[in-house]
């Protein structure tokens, strides 16, 4: 059972802060972060499927996803950004002006003000990714860091685009015979403006859903595999970006 916002403290302790907003229980909360002033953003990349079920609502092809906060002070949960094709990972930037959420169906990121002029307002961050955005975390050098669970591909473009094929992938993914198409996993860097600046993959890869840069060193992590990634960026070159 996914159990929503949790705070975690040091100790272990689990508090749930918050499991519903609008009326809608959250089914599969996904990305976080904390701004400065204390305001927690994160998402629930589908109301309606949970984790287990997660390809159902990619296959389905509607927008059940939504990007929300949570005031801690007000306990009040707020829906910023609905209808959004499996919302995933949130990172607020370091001037604090602006949410970037990934779009993982849509292969983009968007950006949503916080602060300023254009607070409520959404934009294009980066779109046309060479796979599906999982979780963006910052660098604090200048850089954000992109996890891409799978490369693009033919097979996956025309699973999007045509109903009857994802009615046939639904069936096989019932039946446990769907092929295995999640390769090419990796780690895309873009600077500040959305601007890729490297891009780490390889074809053995998949489920890459986490990855940032510490240091010298890439580290990628994974939801399904029991283990971490370092990369040594000193000893490997970056691909070429897009």
């Amino acid at each position: 059972m996914w159990q929503g916002l949790l705070e975690v403290t040091a100790d272990g302790m689990v508090k749930t802060l918050t499991d519903e907003a609008e009326g809608l229980k959250f089914k599969l909360t996904d990305g976080v972060d904390v701004a400065v002033d204390g305001m927690i953003y994160f998402t629930d990349a589908s109301y309606k499927y949970g984790l287990k079920e997660h390809i159902r609502d990619i296959l389905e092809g509607r927008p059940h996803g939504r990007l929300m906060s949570f005031d801690p002070s007000t306990k009040e949960t707020k829906v910023l950004v609905r209808d959004l094709f499996f919302a995933n990972g949130v990172v607020v930037s370091p001037d604090q002006n602006s949410v970037i959420v990934c779009e993982s169906v849509m292969r983009r990121c968007l950006k949503y003000h916080i602060q300023g002029e254009r607070k409520g307002s959404v934009d294009k961050f980066i779109d046309n990714l060479p796979g599906p955005p999982d979780n963006i975390l910052y660098d604090g050098e200048g850089h954000y860091w992109i996890a891409l669970p799978m490369g693009n591909s033919l097979a996956w473009d025309l699973t999007l685009k045509y109903p009857w094929i994802r009615k046939v992938v639904a069936i096989m993914e019932r039946y446990k015979v769907r092929p295995h198409i999640e390769k090419n996993g990796g780690v895309l860097a873009v600077d500040l403006e959305g601007k890729p600046t490297a891009y780490y993959y390889d074809p053995s890869l998949s489920e890459v859903t986490s990855g940032v840069k510490i240091g010298n060193y890439l580290y990628c992590g994974s939801i399904t595999k029991p283990y971490m990634i370092r990369l040594d960026l000193h000893q490997h070159a970056a691909r070429a970006t897009m």
